[in-house]
């Protein structure tokens, strides 16, 4: 007998598998709109913030644009998508502290990426498992999302602003482009 696995995530306008799950990079996040997609989860904003605030010291004229995805294991609403779409250069969605909205988060990133969006996932230690999963039943199975220390909601102030601070250069690192660090003639 073989069990099957259903994807609670699926939708009848899924994009194919077919569709590489990474969006082009930014050269610099000089300028950008940085969206920090919150999943309610306990101090998830106040983390995302905190990276937020990190690449705002680092960088000119960055915008920053939090959401919430009021619902943490349920695929982005459609209007959502379509509001970061509008007003997003990047996004940064967080944080994955279990099973089902590290999973969700993942699936987020790779809809994002399929659809132009730059992304950095945030999930826990402790679920790299169900994300790892969530990108393989995505087609994306290489698909690249950061982790922290498990748990992030019994963190303190200074907690949280330590670990914004260790996470925002992770966060740089996957949204821009690569290339563009390397001198030209080096």
């Amino acid at each position: 007998m073989t069990a099957e696995i259903i994807d609670p995530t699926r939708r009848p306008h899924t994009v194919s598998a077919a569709v590489p799950a990474t969006a082009p990079r930014p050269r610099s996040l000089d300028g950008i709109r940085i969206g920090l997609l919150g999943n309610t989860k306990r101090n998830a904003d106040l983390i995302l913030d905190a990276v937020g605030a990190q690449l705002a010291q680092r960088h000119d004229a960055v915008t920053l644009v939090p959401r919430t995805k009021t619902q943490f294991a349920m695929p982005l609403p459609v209007d959502l998508i379509e509001e970061l779409i509008r007003e997003c250069d990047v996004v940064v969605i967080g944080v994955g502290d279990c099973g089902s909205c590290s999973a969700s988060a993942v699936a987020d990133g790779i809809a994002l990426e399929r659809v132009g969006i730059p992304t950095a996932v945030i999930c826990t230690d402790a679920f790299v498992d169900p994300s790892t999963a969530m990108a393989a039943l995505k087609g994306a199975p290489d698909f690249p999302f950061l982790l922290t220390p498990h748990p992030i909601a019994n963190l303190a102030e200074d907690g949280i602003l330590e670990r914004g601070a260790q996470l925002a250069d992770f966060v740089q690192h996957r949204l821009i482009d690569e290339r563009a660090l390397v001198p030209v003639n080096a």
